[in-house]
């Protein structure tokens, strides 16, 4: 197994001197972030879906290996609420395209008023091009349904397991040979950080649910302060404890090498 960790996005402020050096400019920070992680999840394009040329921008300036997860657009979720599908998911991947190799998992964040609804889940994962792995984070109590894990399972899907509050918030499914990690907010002090036996414990959940041969990707998104470039370095050593690989991470602060 190995797992891909990284954070969701990339340029925060206050992570100069956390994760940036101080006389690092910020636009060369992506450069500096691929640097010490193998793999981000970008949120851009669900505020504001970047051109072609962007994402080639970002393929151009980030390592061979580097993989970028994309958080679908939330004219898809939000908006449209999965209805309509084709032309929003087609103009998604024309653009993300533009990554090439470097294109990693589309993220779908439902929104947490959209009830659940298989067959409208379903015809939107049809949507996808074959091979495009897709992870699933409903945020309704009434996704947890027989219905709706069979067909994350018959379309390849991820449910995408996320935690608040140092807790699941999502079941803790194996949908897809595959998986994927969101954690949100800790209970540890300074908020919103983890804390390491927290964290102990999703290593040796995903341990325990995946083999050698899988890859797990784990986003901390827990920006303020720095919380997610400290939680990722305490959840690497977490996980490498537990026996499993996991891709590069900083070591410590500053430069994070």
């Amino acid at each position: 197994m190995t797992i891909l960790l990284g954070t969701s996005g990339w340029q925060y402020k206050d992570w100069r001197d956390v994760l940036y050096p101080a006389d690092r400019p910020q636009r060369l920070w992506l450069e500096e972030y691929a640097r010490n992680f193998a793999t981000v999840e970008s949120n851009n394009a669900f505020y504001r879906l970047p051109s072609e040329e962007n994402f080639a921008a970002w393929r151009d300036r980030t390592p061979e290996g580097f993989v970028m997860a994309v958080k679908a657009s939330r004219y898809l979720t939000h908006i449209k609420r999965l209805r309509d599908p084709q032309e929003p998911v087609r103009r998604l991947m024309s653009h993300a395209s533009g990554l090439g190799s470097r294109l990693g998992p589309v993220l779908l964040q439902l929104p947490p008023t959209l009830r659940a609804d298989p067959g409208l889940l379903d015809t939107c994962l049809d949507c996808f091009p074959s091979g495009t792995r897709v992870a699933v984070e409903p945020r309704h109590d009434s996704w947890w349904t027989a219905e709706v894990r069979t067909v994350l399972e018959r379309r390849g899907a991820a449910l995408c397991w996320a935690d608040r509050g140092s807790r699941p918030v999502t079941p803790l499914w194996r949908t897809a040979d595959w998986g994927y990690l969101r954690l949100h907010e800790g209970r540890a002090e300074p908020w919103p950080r983890y804390g390491r036996r927290a964290l102990r414990t999703w290593a040796e959940r995903i341990a325990d649910t995946w083999p050698e041969t899988a890859d797990v990707h784990v986003y901390c998104n827990n920006d303020p302060g720095g919380a997610a470039v400290h939680d990722a370095i305490t959840f690497a050593r977490e996980a490498s404890a537990a026996g499993r690989t996991v891709s590069r991470a900083p070591s410590g602060r500053g430069s994070g090498r």
